[in-house]
């Protein structure tokens, strides 16, 4: 016999939990007839303390919270009681309305409040202390709130979760439900965090079929987008097509048709050349073929230094120095002087800071411009803290503008320089470093500087590695460690891993890098929670946030990114009263360091940017993140771009130092334990670095060599860009006194 359901109602007193993600809701409800409060499960795609509710289902006890209304269906409706309607406004929904104005509301307006705020804004300037700027504010909260509740409910009845209402509203406006309805596809395409398979799943509940034309094109879209993600800039047409249609379950010949439309719709790019053709996103086909173009472009003409006597200046430099050049140095310096591009490359502790302060002081002797760049603030920092001249981001030197969605510095609007040093260059993806030399005036010479060892770029593209093999530019390799950086075991260690041995730990008390061998991963984590919250702050005097980084080979896994995270915030910031907020599957609380993961230029904050939370308003409905100094705002449906920075994987820190690395290593990170990885998570650390793990994986990390070959052109393009232009011109150089 089917148990009876029952109806209850009243108002929503207290939201215990809400998960954004699938509408999951734990309520504390004053019902109707009764004098305690009761507490409601069920599912709804937004709920706001001070809602009136109403539930369909049944009692149930629970084991560990007791008797609560288990609801097969629940409503939620806006107050229509004054208590109600003050909890609703002082519950943090609408902008610049908190408890205190919320109550000063109702009781001037009462049961018609809500009524005014949608209909008669302007009537709340006769509440004291509400202005004409408030009130703007108010109301454009409230208009937001209401569109962004309707796009929910449209999302949540279609399955898909909720948490991106508030971005797809600001994306696509009033029109969002139509626009969806339209074309589900296009919000993998245009919203954050909405990948194709939200997408995919939304489109099929609207009644898409799966072997829609729609669908085959999106697909792939995607599946060039995901081999992007993993480094390729092209890939050969049939491994497109078949792993789309394995992945996908999209029939062959419905994916071939797909491709012929994209191409014709200028999406897509069939290059054919060598065993088979390979397919582009046009965006990063035309961004290759830019570098490869513009680089031997700028190899072209004459050098601003043209008429000076080199071995004079390499003798000047020393003496500027005070210090005596290796060979592989003046060589540096001699090409920098005679050839318009260069690369300048080697591990740690080999001098190419020195070579850069030395070319740097060459051309400002000679009255040149000279701007320096690196791909990240971290980076940029130190470059600036080693050469004593201003070092920018990438990004803000290209100043981006905001309100065209583009960079002020482009072929257009050049940058006013004679030498632009690229720090760090081994990181920059094809379409940054497009974006990048575009800006560059035909006359200015270029020296791409950085490490061709480390891993390759996040993004698409092997640009350091595959302008060395293509010999069309001069290459410095420096190879010789320094006697001073020689004295570090941390230099050591790095080109111990590098040349395939077992890096040496330093003798206990005396030394910067250290092995502490844990062979399980619970015995790891425990080693590692006590080094960084008191070993380490103890011995060395680092702070845990400010000077501690873990970095880990992976995000998944007990020793992942993520479960780190979560174990390090609750020993190094334990919630003891401070302000949190949870969203998008993490707990944000005030002091927390946080990473930024995707590049937001109107924020003017980066892919792997780290910063401290410092202040969280629920009213506001905000929270404030420090970066080195400057405060940026997130609204709380922005957090999806933050996630906690306790740890982060080796790839996330490319392009950092920091003072301490601790760094757990066990055979679970399998698929990522390699020579590149780890010789790039060791060249992080700047004081001291500590490996906690087992000797097995630091073997196996030692050994394997990365063999998965990114798919790019531009080593072929780069030749067959020069072979057509011809030996560049280095001029007629006075070598004379």
């Amino acid at each position: 016999m089917a148990e009876s359901t029952e109806t209850l109602s009243g108002v929503i007193e207290r939201v215990t939990f809400h998960n954004p993600e699938n509408g999951y809701v734990v309520l504390r409800v004053q019902a109707t007839g009764r004098r305690d409060l009761v507490t409601v499960v069920g599912h709804l795609p937004s709920v706001v303390a001070g809602e009136y509710v109403e539930a369909v289902g049944q009692w149930i006890q629970d084991r560990d919270y007791g008797s609560q209304f288990k609801a097969s269906e629940l409503r939620a409706m806006p107050p229509h009681t004054t208590r109600g309607i003050e909890k609703y406004l002082g519950s943090g929904l609408v902008k610049g309305i908190g408890g205190h104005f919320a109550r000063k509301i109702v009781e001037r307006f009462g049961e018609r409040t809500l009524e005014v705020i949608d209909e008669s804004p302007s009537h709340l300037m006769e509440v004291k202390g509400i202005g004409a700027k408030r009130i703007q504010r108010i109301r454009e909260s409230w208009q937001e709130q209401k569109a962004v509740r309707h796009i929910m409910v449209f999302l949540q009845s279609h399955g898909v979760g909720t948490a991106r209402a508030v971005r797809i509203y600001k994306t696509y406006g009033e029109q969002a439900v139509d626009l969806v309805r339209a074309n589900p596809y296009r919000l993998a395409t245009d919203i954050w965090g909405v990948g194709f398979k939200i997408a995919d799943e939304l489109a099929g509940r609207l009644g898409v079929s799966r072997s829609s034309p729609l669908r085959a094109r999106a697909a792939l879209r995607y599946m060039l987008q995901q081999l992007s993600q993993e480094g390729h800039v092209g890939y050969p047409e049939q491994g497109v097509v078949e792993r789309t249609v394995q992945e996908l379950g999209i029939e062959r010949e419905v994916v071939l048709e797909a491709v012929t439309a994209e191409r014709e719709a200028g999406d897509l790019i069939r290059e054919p050349g060598g065993d088979e053709p390979w397919l582009y996103l046009a965006p990063l086909f035309l961004a290759e073929l830019g570098v490869a173009r513009i680089l031997c472009q700028l190899a072209q003409g004459p050098h601003p230094l043209r008429r000076l006597p080199i071995d004079q200046a390499v003798a000047w430099v020393e003496q500027q120095m005070g210090l005596e050049l290796a060979s592989s140095q003046r060589e540096a310096i001699r090409q920098a002087a005679t050839s318009k591009v260069l690369v300048v490359t080697g591990g740690p502790g080999v001098g190419k800071t020195t070579i850069v302060r030395g070319i740097l002081k060459i051309f400002a002797e000679q009255g040149l411009r000279c701007a320096l760049c690196a791909p990240t603030g971290r980076a940029a920092k130190r470059l600036t803290e080693t050469t004593g001249r201003e070092a920018k981001t990438i990004h803000r030197l290209l100043e981006f503008e905001p309100a065209v969605g583009g960079f002020k510095r482009n072929r257009e609007n050049r940058l006013e320089v004679d030498l632009l040093v690229i720090d760090e260059a081994s990181m920059v993806d094809v379409v940054l470093m497009n974006q990048l030399l575009r800006a560059v005036p035909d006359r200015a010479c270029v020296a791409l500087v950085g490490d061709v060892d480390q891993l390759p770029s996040v993004g698409p593209g092997l640009i350091l590695a595959d302008v060395i093999a293509s010999g069309v530019v001069p290459v410095v390799r420096l190879t010789e460690i320094f006697r001073q950086a020689g004295q570090s075991w941390i230099v050591r260690a790095a080109h111990q891993v590098n040349h395939g041995e077992l890096p040496a730990s330093a003798p206990a008390q005396t030394g910067d890098f250290y092995f502490i061998e844990a062979p399980e991963p619970e015995a790891i984590l425990d080693r590692l929670i006590t080094l960084v919250r008191d070993r380490i702050p103890a011995r060395f005097h680092f702070d845990p946030f400010r000077d501690i980084q873990i970095l880990t080979p992976m995000n998944r896994s007990d020793l992942g990114a993520r479960l780190l995270n979560t174990h390090l915030q609750e020993v190094l910031n334990p919630q003891r009263g401070k302000g949190e907020i949870q969203r998008f599957g993490w707990i944000f609380r005030v002091g927390d360091k946080v990473l930024q993961t995707q590049n937001n230029y109107q924020k003017e904050v980066f892919n792997g940017d780290i910063g401290r939370i410092t202040d969280l308003d629920e009213q506001e409905r905000e929270l404030i993140v420090d970066f080195d100094g400057r405060p940026v705002v997130y609204d709380f449906g922005e957090l999806d771009e933050l996630t906690l920075a306790y740890a982060c994987t080796v790839h996330k820190s490319q392009g950092s130092e920091y003072p301490a690395v601790v760094m757990p290593l066990h055979t679970q990170h399998f698929m990522m334990l390699q020579r590149n990885l780890l010789y790039t998570g060791i060249t992080r650390g700047k004081k001291l670095v500590v490996l906690v793990g087992s000797r097995r994986a630091l073997e196996m990390a030692v050994q394997r060599q990365d063999t998965a070959r990114r798919c790019s052109a531009l080593t072929r393009r780069l030749r067959e860009e020069s072979e057509r232009r011809g030996p560049a011109e280095t001029g007629m150089l006075d070598f004379r006194d």
